[in-house]
């Protein structure tokens, strides 16, 4: 992650004649996590992790690694916003990132901040902050950068994740440092190592002690610069650092540079002498090896030991230029200016520094380009007026842009703590609000359970008086019943009567006559016959008579709910307007029906009556009993005004229709419409 890295590093100590290093380890951890490992596994062509895998292997050109994880994407965007799709979205997001792609990397990490916080999911949130992080370092946007970092340290702090939070401090060292925040970057090198106590993290701690070193070494507290250096080799030489990191020497380097700024050229060198003695270094870290070679180069010249010289510059210089490192071009371009202004080399001296300050401008390495033109003030005393304004101009703007910065920074804590607090007063008022609406909805409950238990109370009285009606009808009809058999025994002893008084007689008398005559044979015995036939046959007809009299009186028997029915028939006809046409099918069988469901028809009748006789402005009323297959039909239908069914239907009277024949096990049919009259259907299953 080179630019990232010189992004942090460069401008270290520019206005000196020394560089300070930083050896970022956190920073390249975190481009390293970007890359996730290789899955070994056979995947099918279509599959996420196969695109995904695709996408991550450096061997496979970048543009169509950015077809594979354009598809990627693609399943990813379908997903449901769970742990695994973030996951996913991260995995994306980092193959971008490993490609270059910043827009994209950007665009995706938006989107998991966006899905962690739906999901309140602080820990992706935290980390798609330090992604965020990483792509305002590429675009070099320092007060983002810091934002972003800082909003990750909150929520490191809120999930008690130490190591996480170290780095965002690290990170945060770093900005304060490179802004001359000194004594703010020293406070968060303490916080650093105060939580590394909490845990064992050496490369961490190592860190923390060298950014010490630094820090006080520009506050010119060199004992305790000096303490910081001498903990961070020892740090460095602990068997978990990897030797590959060179840290050793990248503290022995600011640890010379420290003596250099004091003007101890000699323990310098033995320091530069020492770093560049490290096992591998030009290989491990070529950058490093390089600023070794030129600080020590300088060292010589300050010692006046010119031995080895310009060589040891040019030496520094073309590794610099190989790796295109500018800043270190600059510097080693002119520390060459002044060694070629000692030698009165004054073409040289001005060539040199005047490459270094186009280098500077173009690149706009501002600090490199103060330490340009204080050399070119030197070298160029011509010009040196020029020079100089120049120099203090800028010095002043970078004064004031730091401040800025350094505000900024500040401005970015108290807006981030003060939306943190102002978030959780928000927290604070919805859970008062939470308790209010918990009362409001136990007050609530406790109302609804009272009139719940009013309105069972009241369904109980109303039960009761429908019994009590039931009841009533059923008294009703036994007493009709009783009517209806006192007349049939009263009609019982008249044909009784009535057979042996007048028909038996007759008989009698005829078969008496009859058997005399049966004895003559002359004309007129035979006239006589034929008179008793024909009376015979009267009495035929007297019989025929009886038998209907006691069919009719059976029908009776059977139809005294019918009977009942008849006469609230008939005491409608006397109160309703309308003209009311009664029908009862002779073929249903009354005794099939149960009492408790002739008492639900009965009522039902008079719910529908009432309702006639209230709403409907009917001229004519149809009330029809009719058998259907094993089922009894009321019809009751209306030619009145009609209604608008949808805005009736929750109306008591038709709950209450509804309800009786629902408990008989029958159903309720409503056809009507406003003035097309009404028709009501209720149909009940024969036992």
């Amino acid at each position: 992650m080179p630019i990232l890295f010189i992004f942090l590093a460069k401008g270290f100590l520019m206005g000196y004649k020394f560089s300070f290093f930083f050896f970022i380890f956190f920073i390249l951890v975190n481009c390293t996590n970007h890359e996730i490992k290789l899955n070994s596994q056979r995947q099918t062509p279509d599959s996420l992790s196969s695109f995904l895998e695709i996408a991550n292997n450096d061997s496979v050109p970048s543009d169509k690694r950015k077809i594979f994880n354009d598809k990627a994407l693609a399943i990813v965007s379908n997903q449901s916003n769970d742990a695994a799709n973030r996951e996913n979205y991260f995995k994306v997001a980092g193959r971008y990132y490993n490609i270059k792609l910043w827009d994209e990397y950007r665009d995706i990490t938006s989107r998991i901040i966006q899905n962690s916080k739906s999901a309140k999911d602080t820990a992706s949130l935290a980390k798609a902050y330090s992604y965020m992080f990483d792509y305002y370092v590429k675009v070099n946007q320092p007060d983002s950068v810091y934002q972003y970092n800082y909003k990750a340290e909150k929520l490191y702090i809120i999930l008690g994740d130490n190591e996480n939070l170290v780095q965002t401090l690290l990170t945060k060292a770093v900005l304060q440092h490179n802004y001359s925040d000194f004594l703010g970057c020293e406070r968060t090198a303490i916080q650093m190592l105060r939580l590394l106590k909490k845990y064992n993290n050496i490369q961490m701690e190592y860190e923390a002690n060298n950014l010490l070193g630094i820090v006080y070494g520009k506050l010119q507290e060199y004992d305790l610069s000096k303490k910081y250096y001498d903990k961070a080799i020892e740090l460095a030489n602990n068997e978990s650092v990897p030797p590959n990191y060179q840290y050793r020497a990248v503290t022995i380097n600011n640890l010379g540079s420290m003596y250099s700024i004091q003007k101890k050229y000699g323990l310098a060198k033995e320091q530069f002498l020492k770093g560049l003695a490290e096992k591998d270094l030009l290989r491990d870290r070529p950058d490093l090896f390089a600023m070794l070679n030129d600080n020590l180069a300088y060292t010589y010249l300050k010692l006046g030991n010119l031995k080895g010289l310009p060589d040891l510059f040019e030496k520094a210089l073309k590794i610099r230029e190989g790796s295109k490192l500018i800043s270190g071009i600059i510097i080693s371009k002119i520390h060459l200016s002044e060694y070629y202004a000692l030698q009165k080399d004054s073409l040289n001296a001005v060539a040199m520094v005047g490459e270094a300050y186009r280098l500077a401008d173009e690149n706009k390495l501002t600090r490199d380009l103060l330490a340009v033109l204080r050399q070119l003030s030197d070298v160029d005393p011509k010009n040196a007026r020029k020079y100089s304004s120049e120099y203090y101009k800028i010095s002043d703007s970078l004064d004031v842009a730091e401040r800025k910065t350094k505000n900024k920074f500040a401005r970015i804590e108290f807006e981030t703590d003060e939306l943190a607090q102002e978030k959780t007063q928000l927290v604070e008022q919805r859970k008062t609000l939470i308790y209010i609406a918990l009362g409001i909805i136990l007050i609530g409950v406790f109302i609804f359970v009272i009139r719940v238990q009013a309105s069972k109370n009241r369904e109980l009285r109303l039960i009761q008086e429908q019994q009590k009606a039931n009841e009533e009808i059923y008294s009703l009809m036994i007493s009709q019943q009783d009517k209806v058999e006192e007349t049939r025994q009263a009609e019982k002893k008249r044909i009784a009567q009535e057979l042996h008084d007048g028909v038996l007689g007759k008989l009698f008398g005829t078969r008496m006559n009859l058997g005399v005559l049966n004895t003559r044979k002359d004309d007129e015995g035979i006239v006589q016959r034929v008179g008793y036939i024909d009376e015979l046959k009267t009495l035929e007809q007297e019989i025929r008579e009886i038998s209907h009299d006691l069919n009719s009186e059976k029908m009776a028997v059977f139809n005294n709910f019918v009977l009942m029915v008849s006469n609230f028939i008939d005491t409608q006809r006397t109160v309703c307007q309308a003209d009311i046409l009664f029908n009862v099918d002779p073929a249903i069988e009354w005794n099939a029906v149960e009492n408790t469901a002739k008492i639900n028809l009965y009522r039902i009748l008079q719910e529908a009556f009432q309702n006639i006789n209230k709403h409907a402005k009917a001229q004519h009323v149809t009330v029809t009993f009719q058998k259907k297959d094993r089922h009894i039909q009321l019809e009751v239908e209306d030619d009145g005004v009609g209604f608008v069914y949808s805005k009736k239907r929750n109306g008591i009277g038709l709950q209450n229709m509804l309800s009786r024949i629902t408990t008989s096990g029958g159903t309720m049919e409503i056809i009507t419409r406003p003035e097309d009259g009404t028709k009501l259907q209720f149909e009940l299953p024969l036992t």
